[in-house]
């Protein structure tokens, strides 16, 4: 059996989201002891937790976990016999960990110095990047993994191939391109980000020429620009790629938040009476 830190491992090289779940408490007759895992994915499992009608729920709650997208770890105690109807009567709490979960799918446009700088922060972070520009030559040999390089003749088309609530970057070596491939994000409005590379005057040129296209201010006031967190000060690449990391990743946690509990609490409200007790002291 293909066993679950090798289907873990996988799993987390190719980028695709799965859950880890792990028996953290048996009591009485269950299937498998506590530290039993399983990894389920969105078409897979791999390893066991003892089959059964136990591990029927734990892929049921496991695969509602990645449809939705949620972060948080998730807790569940069932009793085998009562709830589930299997024969060993035992009781068995279960933790549900997501992993891999993609926070961000990001659209960087430009490959030149602050792309270059930008792209290797974003591909370290819980998200999936397209790096688009039409000059190969501009790409680094080596694009980080996790990162898809689109050498595109008209980098505007790419515009249409993007998931809905991308995170949208546009800086690219032409104001004319930004300018179009900007009313192409505007156009469509259903992204998470829209950031522009450039300054307070750049700005006011672009709404002027977007609001003759008939763009309004609602949707012009989505437009980032300039861009990144104000805070972060410098004018080297590398200054200003951090800057805007930052503002993307402060926007990715608003959005899934980032809630924490204490976990000890959670497990001592689900473990069997008997046990609670012990986990208090």
């Amino acid at each position: 059996m293909y066993n679950w830190i090798d289907a873990l491992a996988d799993l987390q090289s190719q980028g695709e989201p799965c859950v880890l779940v792990t028996i953290i408490e048996e009591l009485g007759s269950t299937p498998r002891n506590a530290g039993s895992k399983m990894v389920i994915s969105a078409h897979q499992t791999f390893d066991t937790i003892g089959g059964g009608h136990l591990e029927y729920k734990a892929m049921q709650i496991g695969r509602e976990m990645l449809a939705s997208g949620k972060q948080d770890t998730h807790l569940e105690r069932f009793s085998l016999g009562a709830s589930l109807g299997q024969c060993c009567g035992g009781v068995t709490v279960l933790l549900f960990e997501p992993m891999g979960q993609v926070q961000a799918q990001i659209a960087v446009f430009g490959a030149g110095h602050v792309g270059r700088a930008l792209v290797p922060l974003l591909a370290s972070l819980p998200c999936r990047v397209r790096w688009i520009d039409s000059r190969e030559a501009e790409f680094p040999e080596q694009i980080p993994h996790g990162v898809r390089k689109i050498v595109a003749e008209e980098p505007v088309d790419e515009i249409d191939n993007l998931p809905a609530g991308s995170y949208c970057i546009v800086m690219t070596h032409n104001h004319q391109l930004d300018l179009e491939l900007t009313a192409a994000i505007l156009k469509r409005n259903d992204f998470t980000y829209f950031g522009l590379i450039g300054s307070k005057t750049k700005r006011v040129k672009f709404e002027h020429r977007l609001r003759d296209r008939g763009f309004d201010s609602d949707v012009l006031q989505r437009m980032r620009c300039p861009m990144g967190i104000g805070e972060v000060k410098g004018k080297l690449p590398v200054e200003i790629a951090v800057s805007i990391a930052g503002e993307i990743i402060a926007t990715y946690n608003a959005n899934f938040g980032q809630q924490t509990a204490s976990a000890g609490s959670s497990i001592a409200k689900l473990l069997p009476a008997s046990r609670r007790s012990q986990a208090s002291n």
